[in-house]
């Protein structure tokens, strides 16, 4: 079995060039075993023939491999401090124009909280928010904007009421914020990062990675920050060897790249 994942692993990288190596292999195996169990496929073998021959099987492989729970305003305490104190330093840095990635940003719900967020500090057409996620599937889904009303529980009543249509059961989120996010298919273990960003939010993503391949990402996007530049990371997240990777430590959730 051990070589019959071995093979799997290469063949999905050919196939998608996402690399299975990166990831906690038991808990990552766990979940593709569930997969292949439920599509009632026997054997890894059999399984790539699957999502070689049926475009349909392939889609939902990439979905289910890509682990996408994501809500608006996600640790809203967080999301405090970054209204208070992290746009307000960066804007008397930086100015008006900030460069800011959503990079892994599942659903939209993330880059769409920034745009709201940052709305609080500068007019809607000064803001620009690059989000990348490597799944072109909840790409689409958040290009959509149509969020669950437990997704955006934790949005301020005032952004709520001012960005968000009820649409049925469901909320749609209101074209001016749509158009400050700029979306990108990318692969944050592979691709070319993007470099001279005043902010990077990467959260919740990388706790499914190996400690190697976390190691990596974050001296990448360490390189893709402005000096005083800051890198937003999920609340079970912590970067233990930050200053190993270039990083000060601000709080549990910021890191900055130093001046």
């Amino acid at each position: 079995m051990a070589y019959d994942y071995e093979y799997f692993k290469k063949a999905v990288y050919d196939l998608t060039k996402i690399d299975l190596n990166a990831y906690k292999e038991k808990q990552m195996k766990r979940r593709i075993d569930t997969l292949i169990s439920k599509n009632k496929v026997v054997g890894y073998d059999n399984y790539i023939s699957v999502l070689k021959s049926d475009n349909a099987r392939f889609e939902e492989f990439v979905n289910y491999l890509t682990i996408n729970v994501s809500e608006f305003y996600r640790n809203v305490d967080q999301w405090q401090l970054l209204d208070k104190d992290i746009f307000p330093e960066l804007i008397q840095r930086y100015g008006k124009n900030l460069k800011i990635w959503s990079a892994a940003c599942s659903t939209g719900d993330e880059p769409y909280s920034l745009v709201m967020a940052l709305s609080r500090h500068l007019p809607l057409n000064q803001i620009k928010i690059y989000a990348t996620d490597l799944d072109k599937q909840v790409i689409e889904k958040a290009k959509m904007g149509l969020y669950a009303e437990k997704s955006i529980a934790g949005v301020p009543a005032d952004l709520k009421k001012k960005f968000f249509t009820k649409v049925g059961p469901s909320y749609q989120i209101s074209e001016e914020v749509k158009s400050r996010v700029e979306f990108k298919e990318h692969n944050l273990l592979k691709d070319n990062y993007p470099s001279d960003y005043h902010l990077i939010v990467c959260r919740n993503v990388l706790i499914y990675f190996t400690e190697e391949a976390k190691d990596e990402v974050f001296r990448k996007f360490q390189k893709s920050l402005k000096p005083g530049g800051y890198l937003f990371i999920g609340s079970t997240e912590q970067i233990i060897n930050h200053r190993d990777v270039g990083f000060e430590r601000k709080n549990s959730f910021f890191y900055q790249r130093p001046m």
